[in-house]
């Protein structure tokens, strides 16, 4: 059954308005990662010199993990709130606890206080959670062939106030020393605000809920008697994962028949999705199985909880589908080594003694920050175009080519600027493709659940890829994390590599 909140939406709803409801949401969620690009990007500026200088260099890195401890363990109660009510209060809760965060991490800086400042960061990476969950929501009323640039828009958005928000970090500090705050607290002070702004446009204008919606009109178009189960947004035969299956089985981007297809648009057929079902009606298959009658392995579409509900269920519809599991290791290991070498550039550049290091850390931070957002756009295309594989397969490349550059700079700026810019480019392309080809992987019922996992997965490997790089540094050098940051892509790049198996066939 659906939920109270559910069949609010579904009335008046009108399937024919979905492309405005999309366009609708896809500006609401750009205005907010606008804004909470700026609020979390700042920290990275100034989180790790904060616990260098009340903890020395080997904890350093402990404040960008208790920043992304906290993004990925928020996911967990976040997406729980977006299963059971949608994604306008779980995305609102999130930025309010990311706010108190923020607010928190100045009082410690103003007592000098490294156990308080961790809690306060873990309690502000709830804010970078939002930002990580706002692109899932762009894809829930998005046509299949254009998932990925729907996505990518959102995530490009984040752009403005992430490359802004490092190069705002000096402007803050000095207008709120004026009012006689401590060092550092200036730029999280702003964060607050921005934080709190964020969540204000997000419950206010996000509505009518896309992923309500979606639900919504995925019950609408599904006639009476009718499995109302699904994995991905179609699925017609024995088992279907992916946009649009046909056939015996298949599990990616596209299949039909016995063979899978890394497809890009030009393979999807150019009527909508709500056309497309509500034209061809329920195949024989589906009508003969009962209703609400599930395949092993599936869920059903509409958000209803089953004892199998929550991680459990996400961890399992992931672990049944190797679509989705390439997808969540590209974004998990992407996201570790961007995690892992930009943690320690602050500390790296603070070592060699420039005589403005917050202007010079801003500079090569907002390339850094241009490379992930800028160009989302063009891998959002390139991801409908040539296929989630072969972007993730180049985003492995940019990520090698990142270590090396930054570990060969030396004391040298402009390779670090070179270095970190080719890393957030990297970073780019395995979370575009990565997020694209999970999303479309796995079902309605445990979308939001897969996705907190993803997130969690990812934040967990970033938090500990944070904290190892300080020992590294510490114990070794920056060159020795780039080496290292450089090895743990080598099972991504075997799994891209390997071939999936479909019906006998290669894929």
């Amino acid at each position: 059954m659906r939920t109270t909140v559910e069949r609010k939406v579904a009335v008046g709803v009108d399937p024919t308005t979905v492309g405005r409801l999309q366009r609708r949401t896809l500006l609401v969620l750009a205005t907010t990662q606008v804004i909470g690009g700026a609020a979390v990007a700042v920290s990275f500026t100034v989180s790790a010199l904060l616990a260098a200088r009340m903890g020395g260099t080997s904890v350093s890195g402990l404040a960008q993990s208790a920043l992304v401890v906290g993004t990925a363990l928020f996911a967990v109660p976040v997406t729980r709130v977006m299963t059971l009510r949608g994604r306008r209060p779980g995305l609102g809760l999130a930025y309010g606890i990311g706010a108190t965060g923020a607010a928190l991490v100045v009082v410690a800086v103003a007592w000098g206080s490294l156990p308080l400042l961790l809690v306060g960061l873990f309690l502000f990476g709830a804010g970078s959670t939002a930002n990580m969950q706002t692109r899932y929501a762009a894809a829930d009323l998005a046509e299949p062939a254009r998932r990925g640039r729907h996505l990518s828009l959102v995530v490009w958005a984040s752009a403005i106030g992430s490359i802004a928000g490092p190069n705002l970090a000096p402007l803050a500090e000095r207008v709120w020393q004026r009012w006689g705050f401590v060092e550092y607290s200036g730029p999280f002070l702003m964060s607050a605000v921005a934080c709190v702004m964020a969540a204000l446009v997000v419950v206010g204008a996000l509505r009518p809920d896309p992923l309500l919606t979606a639900r919504a009109l995925d019950r609408a178009r599904t006639p009476r008697g009718v499995d109302d189960r699904a994995v991905g947004d179609r699925a017609v035969g024995d088992r279907a994962v992916g946009d649009r299956a046909v056939g015996d089985r298949a599990v990616g981007d596209r299949a039909v028949g016995d063979r899978a297809v890394n497809a890009g648009p030009a393979d999807v057929a150019p009527k909508s999705r709500l056309d497309e079902v509500d034209a061809s009606g329920p195949t024989p298959e589906a009508t003969a199985r009962p209703a609400g009658s599930a395949t092993p392995g599936t869920a059903p579409a509409s958000g209803r909880r089953t004892n199998a509900s929550g991680l459990r269920a996400a961890a399992r519809e992931v672990a049944a589908s190797p679509q989705a599991r390439l997808g969540l290791a590209a974004m998990a290991v992407g996201h570790a080594v961007m995690v892992g070498v930009m943690t320690m550039t602050p500390v790296h550049i603070d070592h060699q003694g420039h005589p403005d290091t917050l202007r010079v850390i801003g500079w090569v931070i907002s390339v850094h920050v241009a490379g992930m957002y800028l160009l989302s756009p063009v891998v959002g295309w390139l991801t409908d175009r040539v296929g989630r594989r072969t972007v993730i397969l180049g985003g492995i490349g940019l990520l090698v080519a990142a270590c090396t550059v930054a570990g060969l700079s030396g004391p040298h700026t402009v390779g670090l600027t070179v270095g970190l810019g080719l890393l957030g480019m990297g970073w780019s392309a395995t979370m575009v493709s990565g997020s694209t080809l999970l999303t479309e992987s796995v079902g309605l019922a445990n979308r939001a659940s897969v996705q907190g996992l993803a997130d969690l997965v990812m934040g967990l490997g970033g938090a500990t890829a944070g904290a190892l790089a300080g020992v590294i540094v510490a114990w070794s050098s920056y060159a020795a994390l780039t080496v290292v940051a450089g090895l743990v892509t080598v099972p991504l790049l075997a799994a891209a590599l390997r071939p999936t198996v479909y019906s006998g066939r290669v894929a």
